[in-house]
C-alpha cells in the first residue's frame, strides 16, 4: 500500500462498558497470543494448520518509538481479530506476521511483493486486503471471503435485496442450472474477483412459471446472459457475446472495474486511492444522513448516470460519517469545511487540490453546472498544479520586490557616498585655503621681523661709526 496506516478506528475495548446484557458486550482482548511470527523455519508448518491464513507483511518498525507504538497498536488489532476468528466453527483461521526486514525471503516464497499489506490465503487464491487495519473491518472482510463467490437469487425477497445494493459493482447471470458449463465459467470468473465484486445468478426452473423464472423476467435476462451493474446505476450493461468463457468475462470486468461514481469505504480505501486517473482523483464529500449531503449525492448520481460512457470520469464519494478520525486531517490538508458538501480535484501523490466554490453548501450546483465544472477538470483547465505555478509566481514577485528594494537602497547609499565625498572635498579645500592664509601670515611676520632686524643692525652700525669718531 502507498498510504501509511490511518489512525485505528475502535481497535480495542480494554474495559467494555457495562450495558446490562452480556450479549451486547464488545469482545475484550483476553491476553492470549494467537498471532504467529512467521519465519523461514515455521511458516510452512503454521500455515498448514489453518484453512485460511491472514498474513500481515509489515515494514520493520525500527528504533523509532512512534513507529514501535504504532506497530504495537496494529499487532493488538490483529490479536483481537484472531481471537474473534478463533471462535468461528466452520473454518480454522490463523493470523500471522512477516517482517519485511528479517523475513523477506519468506515473503518472496509466498509471492508477497508489497509490504505494509495484508493478504488472505485460501485454498485456491491469495486475496489482498486493501482496507483499514482495524479489527472490526478486517473481520468483516474475512467473513465476506468465507461466503460463496456466487450468491443465488431464488425469490422476490432476495431479488429486492439485490436491487437495494447500489454501492458496489455487481453482476447477475441467468443459467439453465448449477451444472451448466456457462454457469461454471461465470463462477470461475467470480472467484477471480471475490469478494471485491459481487456475483449473483438465477436458474431456469424445471416447473414452468416458477418464481425463479419471474426473477429472470424481472431482471430482463435472457438465458446464459450476464448483466453488469455499475454502482448507483439503475440500468445495467449487457455483457456482449454470450455465451461467455471465463476469460471473456474476466476481461470485460477488468475493462469496466473503475465506476463513474464509487464510494470510499474502510474496507477498500487503499484500493480506490491507488486507482487514480492520470495522478488525480475527483473527490466529493457528502454526508448521506444530512439533507444537503443527500441532495448533493443525488446530483452526483444523476451526473454519473448521464456520463457513464465517459471512461475518463470517475468520482470518489466519501461520506464523512465513515471516517470521523480523518475529518480534521482532511479539513486542514484541503482547506475546506466538511460540515457542508464539497467537490474538488486532488493530486493523489501530494494532496494539492482545487475545490468548487459552493458558498458553504447554501448554493448547491445543478447537474448541468456540475457537469460544466467536471468538463473543465477533465480538459485540464482546472488543475491543482496551476496553484503550484501561482505560488511560484508569487514567490518570484516577492523576489523581484526584494531586488527592487535592494536596488533602491544601493542607489541611496551611492548618493549618500557622493554627498559625503563632496563634503570631504569642500572640507579639504577649506583646510587648504586656511593653511595658505596661515602660511601667508607667517611669511609676512617673517618679513616684518627681518626688516626690524635689519633696521636694528643698521642702527647698531651707525652707533659703532659714531663711537669711532
Amino acid at each position: 500500500m502507498k498510504w501509511t496506516w490511518v489512525l485505528v478506528v475502535v481497535l480495542l475495548s480494554f474495559g467494555s462498558i457495562s450495558l446490562g446484557k452480556d450479549s451486547l458486550d464488545f469482545p475484550e482482548y483476553d491476553g492470549k497470543d494467537r498471532v504467529h511470527d512467521l519465519n523461514a523455519k515455521n511458516y510452512k508448518s503454521v500455515m498448514k494448520k489453518y484453512d485460511i491464513m491472514v498474513v500481515y507483511y509489515h515494514d520493520h518498525p525500527g528504533s523509532s518509538r512512534a513507529a514501535q507504538r504504532q506497530f504495537e497498536i496494529e499487532e493488538l488489532a490483529l490479536e483481537l481479530a484472531a481471537q474473534v476468528l478463533d471462535e468461528f466453527d466452520d473454518e480454522d483461521i490463523g493470523v500471522g506476521l512477516i517482517d519485511a526486514k528479517h523475513d523477506k525471503a519468506v515473503a518472496k516464497k509466498l509471492g508477497l511483493d508489497e509490504s505494509d499489506s495484508i493478504f488472505v490465503f485460501t485454498e485456491d487464491e491469495v486475496i489482498e486486503y486493501d482496507g483499514e487495519l482495524a479489527a472490526d473491518t478486517l473481520v468483516e472482510f474475512i467473513y465476506d471471503v468465507l461466503e460463496d463467490p456466487v450468491e443465488i437469487i431464488d425469490n422476490s425477497k432476495e431479488l429486492k435485496g439485490f436491487k437495494n445494493i447500489e454501492e458496489d459493482i455487481k453482476l447477475v447471470g441467468y443459467f439453465k442450472s448449477h451444472k451448466s458449463e456457462h454457469f461454471e465459467a461465470f463462477a470461475d470468473a467470480a472467484e477471480e474477483f471475490h469478494p471485491h465484486i459481487l456475483f449473483y445468478a438465477t436458474f431456469n426452473p424445471k416447473i414452468s412459471g416458477g418464481e425463479k423464472r419471474r426473477v429472470a423476467k424481472a431482471l430482463d435476462l435472457k438465458l446464459n446472459e450476464v448483466d453488469f451493474y455499475e454502482p448507483f446505476m439503475d440500468e445495467p450493461v449487457v455483457v456482449p457475446g454470450k455465451p461467455y468463457s471465463e476469460e471473456e468475462l474476466v476481461k470485460f470486468i477488468e475493462d469496466h472495474d473503475r465506476p463513474t461514481l464509487r464510494k470510499l469505504q474502510p474496507h477498500n480505501m487503499y484500493e480506490i486511492w491507488e486507482d487514480d486517473v492520470d495522478g488525480e482523483h475527483i473527490i466529493a464529500f457528502a454526508e448521506e444522513s444530512d439533507p444537503d449531503g443527500f441532495e448533493f449525492l443525488e446530483i452526483l448520481k444523476q451526473v454519473a448516470e448521464d456520463n457513464t460512457d465517459n471512461p475518463d470520469l470517475s468520482i470518489v464519494w466519501i461520506d464523512p460519517d465513515d471516517f470521523p478520525l480523518l475529518l480534521p486531517h482532511w479539513e486542514k490538508t484541503f482547506g475546506i469545511d466538511l460540515s457542508h458538501p464539497q467537490i474538488g480535484v486532488v493530486e493523489a501523490d501530494d494532496a494539492d487540490s482545487v475545490w468548487l466554490d459552493m458558498d458553504d453548501g447554501e448554493d448547491l450546483p445543478s447537474a448541468d453546472e456540475l457537469e460544466d465544472w467536471l468538463e473543465d477538470v477533465l480538459s485540464g483547465e482546472i488543475d491543482p498544479d496551476d496553484d503550484d505555478d501561482d505560488d511560484d509566481d508569487d514567490d518570484d514577485d516577492d523576489d523581484d520586490d526584494d531586488d527592487d528594494d535592494d536596488d533602491d537602497d544601493d542607489d541611496d547609499d551611492d548618493d549618500d557616498d557622493d554627498d559625503d565625498d563632496d563634503d570631504d572635498d569642500d572640507d579639504d579645500d577649506d583646510d587648504d585655503d586656511d593653511d595658505d592664509d596661515d602660511d601667508d601670515d607667517d611669511d609676512d611676520d617673517d618679513d616684518d621681523d627681518d626688516d626690524d632686524d635689519d633696521d636694528d643692525d643698521d642702527d647698531d652700525d651707525d652707533d659703532d661709526d659714531d663711537d669711532d669718531y
